[in-house]
């Protein structure tokens, strides 16, 4: 019979190899998830592509723009993504060493907590890119259509300086922040009592089964915080400069009237608009964010040495 024990806290990995292990994780789910990303934001921003669905968005944007259409904005994403991913499991990690029990273990309450604040510094840090994400996968791409806006991504960080003040890049942070607190502390809170079900210490299970874990708890997180991630892409949309197609369907004055018009104009579904693309993303990402996390952490565990504390029998 095998068996093994877990016996204190776990700090067999330290804060630098947490943060390494969390940018490489969202950098590689990103990619693979692109597409429906994509799909995700023109969707909610209202752009004329999302008419008539998930699979008419997929056949308009390709026959406009092609096959990279798909990958737009992928660079500034991953760019900012490293950072993003690196900061949330970093934090999270130093908090849950921090607020575990004497066995290594989060109250549900904790783990809300740890996740929440998490995610809300790593947001806050990498925001300004995220903007610029935004605008870019709105932005036709050369060759198309339509003239594009912005050439590159420096390009459009250039020109939204020019056009629009430093003041542009905070755009709909409110929201982006109070959406966060339910998604990030919803994702780890539920990811830490997903682990516990399976009856195991974590170091049994595999990869496989963190990614089932990620995609079960995105799915649950996401579903709640996505209105607030609607009204962001809608705020970080906004610019008189922008052609209608690209800018959007209605200008806000701030979150809650975007709340408002929204609902007003298309009814309060308007703000899952696009949440069928999204959870057929969220839940993929998540689950690959999640095995990527415990891969590379693995590696670094193994070749660390020993804790004290730390037990492990098999």
């Amino acid at each position: 019979v095998e068996m093994a024990t877990r016996r204190g806290k776990d700090g067999r990995i330290t804060f630098t190899q947490s943060f390494i292990s969390g940018g490489i994780a969202g950098v590689a789910a990103k990619t693979l998830t692109a597409p429906l990303d994509v799909l995700k934001i023109i969707a909610q921003v209202g752009t004329p592509e999302a008419e008539g669905g998930l699979w008419k968005s997929m056949q308009q944007i390709y026959q406009k723009e092609g096959i990279r259409a798909f990958w737009k904005g992928n660079g500034i994403a991953c760019t900012r993504l490293f950072p993003y991913n690196a900061i949330q499991f970093g934090t999270f990690t130093k908090l849950k060493n921090l607020l575990s029990d004497s066995q290594g273990r989060l109250s549900t309450t904790n783990a809300l907590i740890a996740g929440s604040i998490g995610g809300t510094m790593a947001t806050i840090v990498t925001y300004p890119m995220e903007v610029v994400k935004t605008r870019m996968t709105v932005n036709p791409l050369p060759g198309g259509t339509t003239k594009p806006k912005y050439l590159n991504p420096p390009h459009a960080i250039t020109t939204i300086v020019r056009e629009e003040g430093i003041a542009a890049f905070s755009r709909g942070m409110s929201a982006s922040i109070l959406g966060v607190i339910p998604f990030a502390g919803g994702i780890f809170m539920s990811y830490e009592l997903l682990e516990r079900a399976w009856g195991k210490p974590k170091e049994k299970m595999t990869s496989l089964e963190h990614f089932l874990n990620g995609c079960v708890a995105a799915s649950f997180a996401q579903s709640i915080a996505y209105p607030f991630d609607t009204i962001r892409k809608k705020l970080q949309n906004q610019c008189i400069t922008l052609s209608h197609e690209a800018r959007g369907e209605i200008e806000f004055d701030g979150m809650v009237d975007a709340f408002r018009k929204t609902v007003s104009k298309n009814g309060i579904a308007a703000l899952w608009r696009g949440n069928l693309a999204n959870l057929i993303k969220v839940a993929p990402y998540a689950g690959a964010m999640f095995a990527f996390y415990e891969l590379s952490k693995n590696l670094f565990m193994t070749n660390n040495p020993p804790q004290e504390g730390h037990v492990i029998r098999s």
